[in-house]
């Protein structure tokens, strides 16, 4: 079965060896270079910590492809054409982000449908994750309900948890957790998951190991933006940050 035959069964898929262990380093480099370089002129609202006081708790950055050429370059390359193979269709690229779980502290990612941010329609999209270091469910791997791409959007609320402000509100059902896999992953493994896949990840338990990877937004060519709803969700999002960035 193909890629993108799992794909479209299951809402996700695992890519093993996406990047090899050189093109690894290669981005964990690019990455601490865009730390020291980049962040000092980022807009506030592209830069999360879990406490803004400790720089170490450093776990998400936003659109690093529009602030930076190495990024930039990288995210229309390798991911693109893995997304416009598991979409069936000509994709525009709409964020590559930086995720960590900081060793002894990172936050659960609470359970959500990524579709629920985007506001598009039809929500045909995609998000790929790509492991930067040995991901497992000590450290917070991803989990996926499998085939909950089919049954459409569920209700979402506030969750509290900076950079994931809204998550389900009614997860937990029995359906959800029999069909939930966890997806442990090696450095350069990438998952790929519909927009409307159910995931979550878990807290970091590890009190040693960070929990980095670097992730990629792209949307059909066919999907159309709900401006209007997608700027009163931003204002609404800015608000709840407040204080917080």
């Amino acid at each position: 079965m193909s890629s993108r035959e799992r794909f479209e069964r299951d809402g996700f898929v695992a890519v093993e060896s996406f990047l090899s262990r050189s093109e690894v380093a290669t981005c964990l480099r690019e990455v601490e270079r865009y730390v020291a370089e980049v962040i000092p002129g980022l807009p506030a609202e592209h830069v999360f910590y879990e406490n803004k006081d400790d720089l170490a708790t450093l776990k998400q950055l936003q659109r690093m492809h529009e602030h930076d050429a190495w990024f930039g370059e990288f995210f229309a390359d390798k991911p693109q054409r893995l997304a416009e193979t598991l979409l069936g269709t000509e994709v525009v690229g709409k964020n590559l982000q930086y995720f960590n779980k900081p060793a002894a502290g990172g936050q659960p990612t609470p359970p959500h449908q990524d579709g629920f941010y985007f506001k598009l329609n039809p929500p045909h999209a995609l998000t790929m994750w790509m492991a930067l270091e040995e991901v497992d469910e000590e450290n917070g791997c991803v989990r996926y309900v499998k085939g909950s791409h089919r049954t459409g959007m569920r209700e979402h609320g506030r969750t509290g948890t900076l950079g994931f402000s809204q998550g389900m509100t009614d997860f937990g059902r029995q359906e959800d957790l029999a069909a939930e896999e966890a997806m442990p992953a090696a450095p350069g493994d990438l998952l790929a998951h519909h927009a409307l896949t159910i995931h979550r990840a878990g807290g970091n338990l590890s009190a040693t190991r960070s929990r980095r990877a670097l992730g990629f937004i792209f949307y059909s060519i066919d999907a159309r933006e709900d401006l209007l709803a997608e700027e009163a969700y931003r204002r609404e999002l800015v608000r709840q940050q407040q204080g917080k960035i």
